[in-house]
């Protein structure tokens, strides 16, 4: 019998089967020159399928612009420790991450380029998403917003935000809402998400540890994490009825790419390296994300796509929380907010 994650692999993979369309700027100009017929994409936990249909697409494209036939590799894990293997040597041509913070690591140490954001367009985020619900089949304990989370009766399932971007961009959502409904009072909202934490039985490495935990363990009544995989999710298990749950507010999770100067330099597949995440922004590119329910920055795309995604409140972490670097050293760095409200010290 062919495995529920197997199933997951080819439900997405099928959908590769979106036309071109409008060619990317890379495709607008001459054949470009030819590197090695490989590259390495490092990503985070839940994007092995994402990327499986994006590559089912860009390697007859690239072939039939250049004649190369052309191999990409795939690594996933959470983008933070994904940043930290590639500082340690791992030689990732380009990278599809879901934290700022993860790029701007690389940038510091040299491997990415300072404005790594002006590289491509919209920041270098080529589509989004944001924290949602993943419930039971007819949504058992009533769970419609973040306040339901911190219910004693409410067990919830996510990774553990030292380990996993998802589970940041969680924890952030949460902090936020709870900053909105106690107007400003951190003292209030920190007692509000250090009872979230408290509410999590088993806090896995990353976001699809998580959801197996939840869906194949049966642990939990509710899984927060990124909308494009609660739709998934919910598609592929019909037969239990699992539903998404949108709240009333959530955090604008973006997914921000970046080739990596010090391999592709050394290797000499910038080339490939740039047209691939170039790709990634084309209808084509953009189609992929969409049937697997990321939500995608090209008009065009999104119009065609937006009756699958229900309308949404999104808060960014620049209004909420000062930015990437503000909140990287008030919340994660060691000792930080979210070290004192796990440990309760």
């Amino acid at each position: 019998m062919i495995s529920r994650r197997a199933v997951l692999a080819l439900a997405l993979a099928g959908a590769a089967a979106a036309p071109l369309g409008t060619l990317p700027a890379f495709a607008q100009q001459g054949p470009a020159p030819q590197g090695p017929n490989t590259l390495l994409n490092v990503s985070y936990d839940i994007s092995r399928e994402l990327f499986t249909a994006v590559n089912a697409e860009f390697i007859p494209f690239w072939k039939g612009k250049t004649g190369q036939e052309l191999t990409v590799n795939q690594s996933h894990a959470g983008s933070s420790r994904q940043a930290r293997a590639i500082l340690e040597g791992l030689e990732a041509d380009v990278v599809t991450f879901n934290q700022v913070i993860d790029v701007d690591t690389l940038a510091k140490a040299g491997f990415v380029a300072k404005d790594w954001q002006a590289k491509f367009p919209n920041n270098a985020s080529p589509y989004y998403s944001f924290p949602a619900f993943l419930v039971r089949a007819g949504n058992p304990k009533g769970i419609k917003d973040w306040s339901d989370l911190v219910r004693d009766d409410v067990k919830v399932i996510f990774p553990n935000p030292k380990t996993s971007g998802n589970a940041r961009y969680t924890y952030l959502a949460a902090y936020a809402f709870a900053l909105e409904q106690f107007k400003g009072d951190a003292a209030k909202a920190d007692a509000f998400v250090k009872k979230l934490l408290a509410n999590v039985p088993v806090f896995d490495t990353g976001g699809r540890a998580a959801t197996t935990t939840f869906v194949e363990r049966d642990t939990g009544d509710v899984l927060v994490t990124f909308e494009a995989e609660t739709r998934t999710i919910e598609g592929l298990y019909p037969d239990r009825k699992l539903e998404t749950v949108v709240p009333s507010v959530s955090l604008l999770a973006e997914f921000p790419v970046a080739v990596v100067d010090k391999v592709v330099d050394k290797r000499g597949s910038r080339a490939s390296a740039t047209a691939y995440l170039e790709f990634l922004y084309s209808p084509a590119g953009q189609t992929v994300a969409a049937k697997a329910f990321h939500r995608v920055v090209d008009p065009k795309v999104a119009e065609a796509f937006k009756t699958q995604f229900p309308p949404v409140r999104l808060v960014k972490v620049e209004d909420v929380f000062g930015g990437w670097q503000k909140l990287q050293a008030e919340h994660f760095a060691s000792g930080g907010k979210l070290d004192s409200l796990f440990t309760g010290k």
